[in-house]
């Protein structure tokens, strides 16, 4: 019987031990101004809805380095230049760029880039089925 009541008393002392609160350890640090791990810097192109063009200027594109294209539409918002053209087919694509001057009627020459799918531009309360973010684009004159 001492038996039975000492290996209970053992039984019991084992599992009061594990139900202790074991002491908190604080998490480490992040230095200050970067990002909690898993997670991208502010306007990084992998974060959603980031700036890909972030702090880029518009570049021209030289001749023969795209397809060409006669702009239909264009506009300004939020530090781009988004522009719709039009190829000799008549087919139509958007792409946007850092800011450029271009005007309706502007022959032009643009580079190809994998679209972006259901874009919405914040700036313009718009949402574009199929838009390129390109680096720039020519005026053919």
């Amino acid at each position: 019987m001492k038996k039975i009541v000492l290996s209970l008393l053992v039984i019991a002392a084992l599992a009061f031990a594990g139900c202790k609160e074991k002491p908190k350890t604080e998490a480490p640090q992040q230095p200050a101004g970067m990002p909690a791990q898993g997670q991208m810097p502010p306007g990084h192109p992998g974060t959603p809805g980031a700036d890909p063009h972030a702090g880029m200027k518009a570049q021209e594109i030289p001749a023969g380095a795209g397809q060409k294209g006669k702009v239909t539409q264009t506009m300004n918002s939020g530090g781009y230049t988004y522009v719709e053209a039009a190829n000799d087919k008549g087919e139509k694509v958007w792409m946007a760029l850092p800011e450029f001057k271009v005007k309706v009627g502007d022959t032009i020459e643009f580079p190809i880039a994998p679209p972006m799918v259901n874009f919405q531009s914040k700036t313009l309360n718009k949402t574009f089925d199929k838009i390129m973010f390109i680096p720039g684009i020519r005026i053919v004159k």
